[in-house]
């Protein structure tokens, strides 16, 4: 690292720093403008976008929709982070953080919101009694590795994925520090995984769900570009378990949910209906 750089006394907020984020990056909470957001027909309103955050949400609603669980059925609507719709009145007031994903029960007098992607996975998982084990030490265990991705995702998205891919400089210091801590959480995760077929142990849970949008993608080079550079290759287990993952039918549906990149047939930018899978994804509504 060539550069050094001494802090102020007091910081000040340059709008002009902050690389691809810098538009909707600020340090003040609350609304920026005034809108409602939609309602679907479904008690569960989802606002989201198909980031790893997001993703471990739909995954989690249609897994239940596939087990047969009609009362999750979801509306999903599309919230564009770019264009600051996380700062709109109607979305605050759903989650005061303005951070996707949101959830909105309207099935509860008043209507319950829910947000943190890990608190939402542990309210649907308790609603429906689904994929959270009952056993005190296995529910504790599931817990264990739910709470150790909300606490060190941060580290590889807005550590690692901030540094290496989207900065609007590189620096050796940022980039070396978060890539060690990133390969240790991968070695923690390869540990695991070699001795469990999934993260919390024999069965596959919202741990997994957690997890898997994160360090999935980033072993199978889907966030980041970053495979080549972390030797994602050796991690052989965490590979193993990912492509499993990545099997589930409930989880290919769910990881095109609120998408507007990348193919056209895996971008469903809105769900209301389980017909929309065939019915509404980009390339049906572009041709």
């Amino acid at each position: 690292m060539t550069q050094s750089y001494t802090p102020p006394k007091v910081w000040q907020w340059d709008q002009a720093s902050g690389g691809k984020f810098a538009s909707i990056n600020r340090p003040q909470a609350g609304a920026t403008h005034q809108a409602e957001l939609p309602r679907g027909k479904h008690p569960l309103q989802l606002y989201s976008l198909a980031t790893p955050n997001g993703v471990k949400v739909t995954i989690m609603l249609e897994e239940l929709i596939e087990q047969g669980i009609q009362a999750a059925e979801y509306d999903a609507h599309l919230i564009q982070i770019l264009e600051g719709e996380q700062f709109s009145s109607g979305f605050v007031e759903v989650n005061p953080n303005s951070k996707i994903p949101a959830l909105l029960d309207t099935s509860t007098t008043p209507p319950t919101r829910v947000f943190e992607s890990g608190s939402i996975l542990l309210y649907l998982a308790e609603k429906f009694d689904a994929f959270l084990p009952k056993q005190p030490a296995a529910r504790t265990e599931t817990l264990n590795w739910l709470f150790w991705q909300m606490a060190s995702a941060p580290i590889l998205g807005g550590g690692f994925g901030h540094f290496y891919a989207y900065a609007p400089e590189k620096f050796e210091y940022p980039i070396n520090r978060y890539t060690m801590e990133v390969k240790r959480q991968l070695d923690v995760l390869d540990k695991q995984l070699a001795l469990h077929p999934y993260v919390a142990g024999a069965e596959y849970s919202i741990a997994d769900m957690a997890i898997w949008p994160w360090y999935g993608a980033l072993v199978t080079n889907q966030v980041y570009d970053a495979a080549e550079f972390i030797e994602a290759h050796t991690y052989q287990h965490v590979l193993r378990w990912a492509e499993q993952i990545a099997q589930r039918p409930a989880v290919q549906r769910g990881r095109i949910v609120n998408k507007t990149w990348g193919e056209l047939h895996k971008q469903l930018h809105e769900r209301h209906d389980a017909s929309d899978f065939e019915l509404r994804t980009q390339d049906k509504l572009t041709t």
